[in-house]
């Protein structure tokens, strides 16, 4: 699943779009490597996001075939300290 579509699904940023632009702006980063919003990812990976004020990093847990509710959304990810 391609890094801008995982964003949106998995809630971590709010529209696809808005997940575009921060990965093109270079404030996403892929197991610590900048990343475009098209790289794929894949359980395991750690994705790093750089929001105004914060960082919050996460590790895949399940990358969904196509949408998902709401309350399943934090089940595709876990934070990482």
């Amino acid at each position: 699943m391609r890094l801008d579509k995982f964003l949106k699904v998995s809630r971590l940023i709010k529209r696809r779009t808005v997940a575009n632009s921060v990965c093109e702006s270079a404030r996403v980063f892929v197991n610590d490597n900048p990343a475009k919003p098209a790289k794929t990812v894949k359980v395991g990976d750690i994705i790093t996001i750089e929001y105004k004020d914060t960082i919050k990093k996460v590790r895949i847990l399940r990358v969904p075939d196509g949408n998902v509710s709401i309350n399943e959304a934090s089940s595709l990810y876990e934070e990482v300290s």
